[in-house]
């Protein structure tokens, strides 16, 4: 199981994320025998199919430099630990990325990254994102950690590091998927809040320590973010969006997708629109994403308008009501005949409209009164 390991944390620096060529091998041969033939070429033809020359150069050139007991020791110095298939703290439903699931996993963080990944959902969206997109994401983050959800996102500027820090101001539960080694504070400026999820939280990530991001590897990292979350919420995003990239990874995966709405003319909003047109829930905040994606009970409020005093009123009374005109008096007759009433039941009404203020008498007619609940109703709209 040592050997396992050690040659699970090696090849974490000789294969790239998501490398689904390199996971059949892994699939097929083993951590350990995929290292050896890697490192010595004996075989390699033979035990690893599409493998050619010029490939099995660049993996031999990676391997030779590998020494995966200094990478495990640099990790546990930071407090971390790797995690491997088959580990009790393996989140298995990473294995449903087939070949393109992680080698391993490098962690920092004291909580069991199985166990939190089991109620966790994933927070993402745009970089450059609008004050609106911050509010939300923060106000999303914070309420669903409230409801005893882990929040995960990728700790980038805009909506993720919204997301963590309003997880992180209300001591939730917050996990980052870094696109480098979790010892690398990328982007710079987020050391400290990095910092801060490693101390509360989780920071995960597929390359050993020291591993440096690119763009292919940001890309590579949203399919881990979606895969161990049990549904991704996109809150701002464009077109062309690597938020949108987790999203549709997610559906591919079966799990939930949500995004939340924005205005219609807003570019950093259109990926989400797009997205909401298609698999996507409109969502607008943590109850709703938690009676989606939680278990039975996590009901979200009923939505309703507010209650207004005519609400209140039985069928005959809002009739008699109604037939009253914006203004004048009536009288009995001719609102019975109006409400469809009697004349007794009409004057029966027009005396309960009277003491909730609704009408006023003035001698044998009746009519609104100035401030009539009614009244103010028609000058707002309503009805």
């Amino acid at each position: 199981m040592e050997a396992e390991r050690l040659a699970r944390a090696a090849l974490t620096r000789v294969v790239e994320p998501g490398d689904e060529r390199a996971g059949a091998w892994l699939r097929r041969v083993g951590a350990v025998e995929l290292l050896r033939v890697l490192r010595t070429e004996d075989g390699a033809a033979e035990r690893l199919p599409g493998m050619t020359a010029v490939r099995l150069e660049g993996y031999r050139l990676r391997a030779a430099a590998t020494d995966p007991a200094r990478d495990l020791a640099a990790v546990a110095a930071l407090g971390g630990r790797l995690v491997c298939p088959g580990d009790r703290e393996w989140p298995t439903q990473l294995d449903d990325l087939g070949d393109a699931r992680p080698v391993a996993l490098w962690v920092r963080g004291r909580p069991d990254l199985r166990l939190w990944a089991l109620r966790s959902v994933a927070v993402v969206g745009a970089r450059a994102c609008t004050p609106y997109g911050a509010h939300m994401a923060a106000t999303l983050g914070a309420g669903l950690a409230e409801r005893g959800w882990v929040v995960v996102s990728g700790a980038a500027f805009g909506v993720d590091g919204a997301a963590h820090r309003g997880v992180l101001a209300v001591g939730g539960a917050t996990a980052a998927v870094l696109a480098c080694g979790v010892d690398v504070p990328y982007p710079r400026g987020h050391a400290e809040l990095i910092g801060r999820v490693a101390r509360q939280g989780l920071v995960v990530a597929e390359l050993p320590p020291g591993g440096h991001p690119t763009r292919a590897r940001f890309v590579l990292r949203n399919r881990v973010i979606a895969a161990l979350t049990r549904g991704t919420v996109v809150v701002e995003a464009e077109y062309r969006s690597g938020s949108l990239v987790t999203a549709r990874q997610a559906q591919r995966l079966g799990r939930f997708v949500m995004g939340v709405p924005g205005p219609a003319t807003s570019g950093l909003s259109a990926g989400v629109h797009e997205l909401l047109r298609g698999e996507g829930v409109l969502v607008t905040e943590a109850s709703e994403v938690a009676e989606l994606i939680g278990e039975i009970g996590d009901l979200a409020p009923d939505r309703r308008g507010p209650v207004l005093p005519r609400d209140r009123l039985d069928p005959i009374a809002a009739r008699v009501l109604d037939a009253l005109p914006y203004d004048g008096l009536t009288r009995i007759r001719e609102l019975a005949r109006g409400a469809g009433a009697s004349a007794d039941e009409t004057l029966g009404r027009l005396y309960e409209l009277h003491s909730l203020g609704f009408v006023e008498r003035e001698g044998d007619g009746w009519r609104l009164t100035r401030s009539s609940p009614r009244d103010r109703a028609v000058r707002r709209g309503g009805s």
